[in-house]
C-alpha cells in the first residue's frame, strides 16, 4: 500500500476546485489534449483552485519515457504549469488494490472465477440478449476450487439510473442494468483503467473533470465505482472533439496535430493557446484573448455541445496578432534560432544586428517565424545580389540610368530615415517627369533581388545607408 501521506498538499477546503490533466504517454501531446489541458487550467485559475497533472502510464508496452518528455516539453512551451508534483499511476497501482478489496469488504464488489472462456461465452450472451454482463458470483456463489484464479469485478447496480448531471452535455443518463460487472482487477492482480482513474481522482482531490468527449461514456461506468466506496464522484464537463476543416475526426491527412509541429512551424505558444481556446469556448466576443485575459472570462457552460473545426486562416491570423505584439528580443531570438536550423550554420554578428533593425517593421507583416525568415531575407543578402527573372527584366539600359540618378538623390539625403527616404523617392519621380509606380518595382528589384520587402522608405532605412547605396550601385 502506498502511503496516503503524498497527497496530503491536495486535501483542500471543501469548496477548493481542483481540476487534472491526464495524458497517457503513448504518443506526443495532440492539440486536442492541449485544449483540454488548458480548459482545466483556466477553470482552475478563474476559481482560485488548483491544477494537476497525471500520468496515465499503466499501459506498460505502449507508455514510453520519449512519450512523457514530450507531453511535459509541449506543456512547458505552452506555459501550462501544474500544481504540486506530477503524479505517475503505476506507482500507485497498491493503493488501487487496496480500494478493489476495499469495495469487497463492503459487498459492492467480488471475486469472480469465470475462465476466460466462460466470460467470453458470458459477454457474448448478455450481447445478444440486449443486457449487460452479470456474473454468477455476484452473489456469494462458491468458487470452483480454492486456489482457482479470480478477477474483482464491480457488484454493478440493478436498479434505477446512473445520472452524470455533465457541465456541458447536460444531463446524461443510463440505466443502472445496462452497466457491466466491471473487472477492477484483473488476474494478475493489475489494476484496470477504470478503477485507476477513479481512486487517483478521488485521492487528488479532483472536483471537476474536464476532458473530451469520447470519455462520456466512461462517467457513467465510473460513477458506480465513486458510489461503491462511499465517495462523491466530481462534477464532469465533456469537451466535444476538434475536427478538421472538413468536418471530419483528426487525423494525418488534416496534417499537424502533435503540439510540437505547430512549434516547428513557427507558432507562437501564446497564439497557440489563444486560438485553442476559441475551439469550442465563446466568451461572447471576437477579441483575440492571452490565456491570462481569458482567465476572468473562462466558464464551462460557455463550451458548445457541437465539434470545433480547425481553421488554418484563423490560426494564422491569431498568430500575426501575437507576431506583432511578440518582444522584438524574443523573436530576434526565435527567428535567428530558425535560420541557423534551416541553413545548418550559426548567423554572423553583422546578420544578428540586421535581424534586431528589422523585427520592429517586419513582424507586423508575417503570420509565422517561416513566413517572418522570408520577410526578413532582403536584409541578409549578400552582394552582389542573385536577381530573379522578373527583376532582371526591369533592368533596362534606360532605367539603369535613371537608377545612377536616383543613387545621386539618395546620397545626398541627411537623413537616413524612412518618412525623409519616402518623401525623397516622390520628389526624384516628379523631377524625372514619371510616376512613382515607373521606379518603384526596379529600385525595389535592386535592393531585394526580387524577395519579399516592405515600403521602399523601410527597406532603405533597414538596409542602411552604405548597403543600400552599394546595392544600387551594383546595378547601374
Amino acid at each position: 500500500m502506498l502511503p496516503r501521506a503524498r497527497f496530503e498538499p491536495f486535501v483542500l477546503p471543501a469548496m477548493s476546485v481542483v481540476t487534472r490533466f491526464a495524458p497517457s504517454p503513448t504518443g506526443y501531446l495532440h492539440i486536442g489534449g492541449a485544449r483540454t489541458a488548458l480548459f482545466n487550467w483556466l477553470f482552475a485559475k478563474k476559481m482560485g483552485g488548483t491544477f494537476l497533472l497525471r500520468i496515465e502510464d499503466t499501459d506498460r508496452a505502449r507508455s514510453t519515457p520519449e512519450a512523457i518528455e514530450a507531453i511535459l516539453d509541449g506543456l512547458n512551451w505552452l506555459d501550462l504549469q501544474h500544481d504540486g508534483e506530477i503524479v505517475y499511476q503505476f506507482t500507485r497501482a497498491p493503493r488501487h488494490r487496496e480500494a478493489a478489496e476495499a469495495m469487497i469488504e463492503r459487498g459492492t464488489a467480488f471475486r469472480c472465477y469465470m475462465t476466460t472462456e466462460e466470460a467470453d461465452a458470458a459477454r457474448a450472451q448478455s450481447h445478444a440478449e440486449g443486457r449487460a454482463i452479470r456474473s454468477p458470483y455476484r452473489d456469494g456463489k462458491a468458487p470452483p476450487a480454492p486456489d482457482a484464479p479470480f478477477v474483482v469485478r464491480l457488484k454493478a447496480p440493478d436498479d434505477g439510473d446512473v445520472l452524470n448531471a455533465d457541465l456541458i452535455q447536460g444531463d446524461v443518463r443510463i440505466k443502472a442494468a445496462d452497466i457491466d460487472d466491471l473487472v477492477l482487477l484483473r488476474a494478475d492482480g493489475n489494476p484496470t483503467y477504470m478503477l485507476s482513474v477513479v481512486v487517483d481522482d478521488h485521492d487528488m482531490g479532483v472536483t471537476h473533470v474536464i476532458r473530451g468527449d469520447d470519455h462520456l461514456t466512461n462517467a457513467a461506468r465510473q460513477i458506480p465505482i465513486f458510489q461503491a466506496m462511499g465517495w462523491s464522484p466530481p462534477l464532469f464537463a465533456h469537451v466535444p472533439l476538434i475536427h478538421g476543416e472538413d468536418g471530419k475526426k483528426l487525423s494525418k491527412r488534416h496534417g499537424a496535430q502533435a503540439v510540437h509541429e505547430w512549434r516547428d512551424m513557427g507558432y507562437l505558444p501564446e497564439a497557440m493557446n489563444g486560438y485553442l481556446m476559441r475551439l469550442g469556448w465563446s466568451p461572447g466576443h471576437d477579441d483575440i484573448l492571452t490565456k491570462e485575459e481569458a482567465i476572468p472570462q473562462f466558464e464551462i457552460s460557455q463550451i458548445g455541445k457541437a465539434p470545433s473545426r480547425l481553421d488554418f486562416k484563423k490560426l494564422d491570423s491569431v498568430n500575426a496578432h501575437f507576431l506583432a505584439l511578440a518582444d522584438d528580443t524574443r523573436l530576434t531570438r526565435l527567428l535567428s534560432e530558425h535560420l541557423e536550423t534551416r541553413n545548418g550554420a550559426a548567423l554572423s554578428d553583422d546578420a544578428q544586428a540586421a535581424l534586431a533593425r528589422a523585427i520592429p517593421v517586419l513582424k507586423k507583416r508575417a503570420k509565422n517565424i517561416p513566413d517572418l525568415a522570408n520577410q526578413a531575407q532582403f536584409v541578409l543578402a549578400k552582394r552582389p545580389l542573385a536577381l530573379d527573372e522578373a527583376a532582371k527584366s526591369l533592368m533596362k539600359d534606360d532605367f539603369k540610368q535613371r537608377l545612377g540618378r536616383l543613387r545621386a538623390k539618395l546620397a545626398a539625403e541627411p537623413a537616413w530615415e524612412h518618412a525623409a527616404l519616402a518623401s525623397a523617392l516622390k520628389a526624384f519621380a516628379t523631377d524625372e517627369g514619371v510616376g512613382l509606380g515607373q521606379i518603384g518595382p526596379g529600385l525595389r528589384a535592386a535592393l531585394t533581388g526580387g524577395t519579399p520587402a516592405p515600403d521602399l522608405g523601410q527597406a532603405l532605412e533597414l538596409l542602411g545607408r552604405d548597403e543600400a547605396l552599394a546595392r544600387i550601385a551594383d546595378q547601374t
